[in-house]
């Protein structure tokens, strides 16, 4: 993967304009084909719920805490799942931002592979 590929954090849009995070081959609210893609590295985002997880798989840190997140574009919402930047703070409905991690996890805990996976993502940081 690329390094501009790797940085990407893309919801996806119908020519209804409904977006969804991940992609799908077909939008699950009108079924029409999704045709573009929105970044949403370089957008907030608000807090719609969040947990500290402190039963983590091998090599997820712990805790581990979450955020089920809620992007706005062109006036659709569009939600996603990470997770918080290391000892962020938020209540529901706090902003945060989409920070790039190299790895989220420890690729040498697990039991498959490391070439046959990807480590990088996003985690949200408070704004």
């Amino acid at each position: 993967m690329s390094e501009d590929e790797s940085t990407t954090f893309e919801a996806h849009r119908c020519p209804n304009g409904h977006l969804t995070y991940p992609g799908h081959p077909r939008c699950p609210e009108c079924a029409e084909a999704q045709v573009e893609t929105v970044d949403l590295a370089d957008r907030t985002a608000e807090v719609v719920t969040w947990t500290t997880n402190t039963a983590t798989p091998p090599g997820v840190r712990s805790p581990n805490s979450l955020a089920i997140v809620e992007f706005t574009v062109d006036g659709e919402p569009v939600r996603a799942i990470g997770q918080l930047t290391e000892d962020a703070e938020v209540d529901i409905g706090d902003r945060v931002r989409p920070v790039y991690a190299e790895e989220l996890r420890d690729p040498d805990a697990g039991i498959r592979e490391k070439e046959s996976q990807e480590w990088d993502g996003y985690r949200f940081e408070p704004v």
